[in-house]
This record gives C-alpha cells, sequence and structure tokens, in this order.
C-alpha cells in the first residue's frame, strides 16, 4: 500500500498580482517540475503552523498564512499526496530558494507555461480562472 503525505502549498502573490512559483531541484522526488513552495506537515501541527514553518525553513522568509485555497490529493508512482493550498503573505525577509533550483513569479494567465507537478495543477487552474 502506498504511503500518504499530507503536503501544504504556499500561494503568494506579490504587489504586481503575480504569484510565486518554484522550480524542483533535480535532487528532489518529482524533479524539475513546478509547484508552489511548501512541504510536509508534520505529526501535531495545523496547516497554517506547518506552512510558515516550511516556507521560513526552505526560503528564510516569513509569511502568514490567511485563507485555504485549494485541496487536492494526487497519486503518483510511489506514493499519494495530499496537498492543500494556502494564501499566504509576505512578513519578513526576501524568498531565497534554498531548496529549489529557481524561483518565478508569474502572472495568472501564464502560469499554463510551466511543467508543473501534477499535484499542483488544480491549484493553477484556479487560480487561472479566480477573479483578482
Amino acid at each position: 500500500m502506498k504511503k500518504t503525505v499530507k503536503v501544504v502549498a504556499a500561494i503568494i502573490e506579490n504587489e504586481n498580482n503575480e504569484i510565486l512559483c518554484a522550480l524542483r531541484s533535480p535532487d528532489m522526488s518529482i524533479p524539475n517540475m513546478w509547484e508552489f513552495p511548501g512541504g510536509k506537515v508534520e505529526e501535531g501541527e495545523d496547516l497554517y503552523t506547518a506552512l510558515e514553518r516550511e516556507i521560513e525553513e526552505e526560503m528564510n522568509a516569513r509569511v502568514k498564512a490567511t485563507e485555504l485555497f485549494n485541496e487536492n490529493t494526487h497519486e503518483y508512482e510511489k506514493f499519494i499526496i495530499n496537498l492543500t493550498a494556502i494564501k499566504c503573505n509576505m512578513v519578513k525577509g526576501t524568498l531565497t530558494p534554498n531548496e529549489h533550483s529557481k524561483l518565478i513569479w508569474l502572472k495568472r494567465e501564464n502560469l499554463d507555461s510551466l511543467k508543473w507537478a501534477p499535484a499542483d495543477l488544480p491549484a493553477v487552474e484556479k487560480l487561472r480562472n479566480e477573479k483578482v
């Protein structure tokens, strides 16, 4: 039986209405695909706290998780991901890719130009259709 992993992802938008996109490094599982940054929820941790901790660990910046955006379960070859995307506001610091290969900001209408990790696709679709 495949292991199910509970994961949170940050939807971070800048003042130009652009969304933060992170490229998974070649060393990560699901390599060289784009995602919304985040990570695993630890035992006993709530979703918002987990996301704020993950962004601080992975990107040396602080965010405030504000609103549940999308939830999706995707089955990969070796595991299942239960991904909860949460909208966040920047609080402090500059986002630095410690684990990812690259970070870029894209307008909603350009999100489809990237090769997204399959679990992130429903959130990408919802963002594209969102009225700003």
